[in-house]
């Protein structure tokens, strides 16, 4: 651009200006990566995709995020936990010491904290009613316990049924998988979700197959050190939501419970997976489930 034409055009440029610093500061702004089935006001959606293998340079499919999210008198406690790397985390310890207290409305403070488990893939959308410029497209997916548990059993199949196991996750002998959205209590349940009959995806040949790999997105950075507080850092906010010092001596204020929220193993062979430990305590959530019991077993023991 020639210095006469930044000068004639210094209104557009301007306007542009203006919304591009609108668009990068505008508070919780979406994701393009990530992908979510749209509904209608019922709440219910439908969409097929398919479980990507794992990207170059990556060992699995999938990686799993605890975090926390919930409402103190002094804020909202939203933070991803360090226990998903490994390290001692401080909402973590201070609940174990509420739940070994033996009081129950502690416990109940408990289950108002707990840590929530997800799990990050990417995926292809075979067919996307809500959204069909997104089909043929590679996306990255956060789901819950629920989609997972469907992951599992796909993996296992079923000897009496005569169901072989799969993995959903390959290019060639994996399986669309149906997603179906409903509203149960107010909240998305994906019971009716299930895997299509196994086959190539989309018929596609390896050199089409080839480029939706390389389109996928990394997963480790998703939870590398740098998505984590220090252990300072979450025990600072900790504090400031619930109102305590540095110890679960302190009395603990009343948590609110929060609104729902609108939800490599190589290409050509069998993953092994194993069953994660259970975190979930029950509420009326749907990733919830019979998990609860081994969870506070574990605060109970340590």
């Amino acid at each position: 651009m020639s210095f006469s034409s930044l000068k004639q055009n210094k209104s557009s440029i301007f306007n542009k200006l203006q919304k591009q610093l609108e668009d990068t500061t505008k508070v919780g702004s979406v994701d393009e990566r990530f992908w979510r089935p749209t509904v209608d006001k019922a709440g219910n959606g439908f969409a097929i995709i398919r479980f990507l293998p794992a990207c170059d340079g990556e060992d699995m499919p999938f990686v799993k995020m605890y975090s926390h999210a919930f409402q103190g008198p002094g804020g909202w406690y939203i933070e991803n936990s360090l226990t998903t790397i490994g390290r001692k985390d401080p909402l973590g310890e201070y609940n174990r010491e509420l739940w070994n207290s033996g009081d129950e409305s502690l416990k109940d403070q408990v289950r108002k904290q707990k840590r929530k488990l997800q799990y990050y893939s990417n995926i292809y959308i075979v067919k996307d009613p809500g959204n069909p410029e997104n089909e043929g497209k590679v996306f990255l997916f956060k789901y819950g316990k629920k989609i997972y548990d469907k992951i599992m059993d796909a993996v296992n199949g079923d000897e009496l049924e005569g169901r072989e196991g799969i993995n959903p996750f390959d290019f060639w002998s994996g399986a669309d998988f149906k997603l179906r959205v409903k509203k149960v209590a107010g909240y998305p349940n994906y019971d009716s979700s299930e895997f299509a009959t196994p086959g190539i995806l989309e018929e596609h040949d390896d050199a089409q197959l080839e480029s939706i790999w390389k389109r996928q997105h990394a997963l480790q950075p998703l939870v590398a050190d740098d998505q984590f507080k220090s252990f300072e850092q979450l025990q600072e906010r900790l504090n400031l939501v619930l109102n305590l010092k540095n110890s679960a001596s302190a009395s603990p204020a009343p948590v609110a419970t929060p609104s729902p929220v609108a939800s490599t193993p190589n290409v050509s062979e069998k993953p092994v997976f194993k069953r994660e430990e259970p975190v979930e305590a029950p509420t009326v959530t749907e990733e919830s489930g019979d998990d609860v019991l081994d969870y506070f077993k574990q605060l109970a023991d340590s």
